[in-house]
């Protein structure tokens, strides 16, 4: 009786791979005529994992909780993550089925249809075909090729109306693999807001881009600031927004003038009065001390499971000089300016 299963489970595997062979031989011809003269499956793809690349750098769901509304009841809204890396171990399963939604362990579709046309084959030959799979990384695979992230393509703010007030919210619609530049940029960085209402309006606040090798304690980030103007039902809203970036310490000074009128008496006695400038400056950025990582796996990315609790500590101002003028009043007034930042123990 098992004798009987065992000949018929093959013969029907056998039926099937008569069927599905002509598909794949045709295909495969064809994506190798393909790959002869346009190279995509070649040299020139590199060592880019086309399915990868589009399958793992997509959206996923992220819920956080925002508060509660003005019924009391809570709140939660789905804000999205982009995947950095695909969600199992390259290798671990022998077909292109590997239980992971989107995961490919094949390097293109060429390799997935060489490595259908081989397992159809009797054992006999299966056994003389070299075999069609690259040497595979151990450890997570990244959801893009070298040399790119998988970041948000577009941002959405959405306002949620809670007890305590409004409250926005950022939520990623999208995500793609975006180029990583060597250098300290400024990237474009989209948001849009008043989604689907007759304001909705879409803004490039930008971003900094980040370049590796960047040593410790050095951050790409925003120095100069701009700003736009969006339309809401109430009133005009100013957008702060990044327009340049630059290399400095994760705790630093950033430009930030203001003005003053200033009364004086010219060389003939005359009183008059300008327009000073003073650049009172900011302090920006974060402090942490150390690497925060209490435990690390197995795998040769050796990701952090377990983080130590962040340090309360705060950029603040750490040298300040005086600017003392005369106002219109006939006062004396004296203005502080920041001229560098530290990390506050």
């Amino acid at each position: 009786m098992q004798n009987n299963c065992s000949n018929t489970t093959l013969q029907l595997a056998r039926k099937c791979c008569d069927v599905l062979n002509p598909f794949f031989e045709t295909t495969y011809q064809f994506l190798s005529s393909c790959a002869s003269v346009t190279g995509v499956f070649g040299r020139h793809v590199g060592q880019r994992n086309l399915f990868t690349e589009r399958g793992c750098c997509r959206r996923q769901s992220h819920f956080i909780y925002v508060g509660q509304d003005v019924s009391g009841s809570p709140i939660s809204v789905d804000v999205g993550l982009c995947r950095s890396h695909c969600g199992g171990y390259q290798g671990a399963s022998g077909s292109y089925g590997s239980g992971i939604p989107g995961y490919s362990k094949h390097t293109s579709l060429l390799e997935f249809l060489r490595s259908k046309k081989v397992k159809c084959l009797p054992r006999s030959q299966r056994e003389r075909q070299p075999s069609p799979e690259a040497p595979e990384p151990a450890g997570l695979v990244a959801s893009c090729s070298a040399g790119a992230a998988c970041v948000s393509a577009g941002v959405r703010v959405e306002r949620v109306l809670l007890f305590d007030g409004v409250r926005e919210v950022e939520v990623t619609e999208e995500c793609h693999c975006e180029p990583s530049p060597p250098e300290c940029v400024r990237m474009p960085a989209l948001k849009t807001y008043f989604f689907e209402t007759p304001y909705e309006t879409v803004v490039d606040v930008g971003k900094c881009s980040k370049p590796p090798g960047t040593p410790d304690g050095i951050s790409c980030v925003p120095t100069k600031f701009s700003s736009a103007l969006v339309e809401t039902p109430s009133k005009m809203e100013l957008i702060q927004t990044a327009a340049a970036c630059d290399l400095r310490e994760n705790c630093y000074r950033v430009s930030y003038k203001e003005y003053y009128y200033e009364v004086f008496y010219n060389s003939n006695g005359v009183k008059e009065e300008k327009l000073k400038e003073i650049d009172v400056g900011r302090c920006l950025g974060s402090c942490t001390s150390g690497n925060r990582c209490l435990l690390r796996d197995s795998s040769p990315q050796e990701q952090c499971r377990v983080w130590a609790e962040r340090p309360a500590r705060s950029c603040v101002p750490r040298d300040f000089d005086s600017h003392a003028f005369r106002s219109r009043h006939g006062q004396v007034r004296t203005v502080l300016s920041i001229t560098s930042c530290a990390c506050r123990p």
